[in-house]
């Protein structure tokens, strides 16, 4: 419950200073407390065991995932096994994370890890903070792109994670598709390296193929906009996704500093889709 401190915060400020401002300054300093109360309090996690972080759970959570959706093609590959290992280099994982990581990525290569649970048991632990969550499902699409395909089984485990996360399946096809644009935006980043667009072919994407350099039409996909749509229109959009995507909101909210060159980047990458669509409308 995150909002006790700002109760008693009120209440007190309100008797201390005898008015609505000293309640209103009790309030806010009640919700100070909550918010430092919630980074520093642990989660459960029948898979991954008790008295965890909320850091630690989204790790954990986001390789066991990860090794979930590398099995969903048959069998994991090492070429699936050395994409995990760029990203734990990516993150700049210490000895010690990158061997949690591991037992994580193995632990989804089960068959009978429990995503459903796993996913639902994440989302009450980040009191279900809608951009927190938003932020993982995307580390997972664009994980399982990084090979350069998206095949049906990949899509139905993505899509079971956003459902659990409570999005619609028009949410989650808009996602994946800013996702897709969103790669043309990359300035670096451990994902392999391709040059085309994502062709979709049953019931999945295939043969993926990054384009030299970002289209116009792209950059509009990376805001969730259209052509037609008018700079104030756009505008939004931009400063929503920015605020959404903000890495000091994300951290505090309990993104692992790890995640934090991945929540920078995505940033940049919806700032270079709103630098590119006022260049080309003209826009100041």
């Amino acid at each position: 419950m995150q909002f006790i401190g700002k109760i008693v915060g009120f209440i007190l400020g309100y008797q201390i200073f005898h008015g609505l401002f000293g309640g209103l300054l009790g309030a806010f300093i009640g919700h100070l407390a909550d918010k430092k109360l919630y980074e520093l309090g642990s989660v459960r996690s029948s898979i991954f065991g008790k008295n965890l972080t909320r850091q630690l759970l989204f790790t954990k959570t986001t390789f066991a995932v990860l090794g979930h959706i590398a099995k969903a093609k048959g069998r994991v590959t090492e070429a699936d096994i050395e994409l995990a290992r760029a990203l734990m280099a990516r993150l700049k994982l210490d000895s010690a994370t990158q061997k949690m990581a591991q037992n994580a990525f193995s632990l989804g290569k089960d068959a009978d890890f429990p995503l459903r649970q796993v996913i639902q048991e994440f989302r009450e632990a980040c009191g279900q903070r809608a951009d927190l969550l938003r932020f993982f499902v995307e580390v997972q699409m664009q994980a399982a792109l990084q090979d350069g395909e998206l095949d049906a089984n990949e899509q139905r485990i993505l899509f079971a994670i956003a459902e659990t996360m409570g999005m619609s399946r028009f949410q989650f096809e808009q996602m994946l598709s800013m996702i897709i644009a969103a790669q043309q935006f990359r300035a670096g980043g451990f994902y392999q390296q391709h040059t085309g667009g994502y062709q979709q072919s049953q019931g999945g994407y295939g043969n993926y193929q990054q384009p030299a350099k970002p289209s116009i039409d792209a950059a509009y996909t990376v805001l969730g906009v259209t052509a037609q749509d008018d700079q104030n229109t756009v505008k939004r959009a931009y400063r929503k996704l920015m605020n959404e995507h903000h890495p000091d909101k994300l951290a505090a909210k309990g993104l692992p500093d790890e995640m934090m060159e991945l929540a920078k980047e995505k940033a940049q990458q919806i700032q270079s889709a709103y630098d590119l669509i006022c260049k080309v409308k003209g826009w100041k």
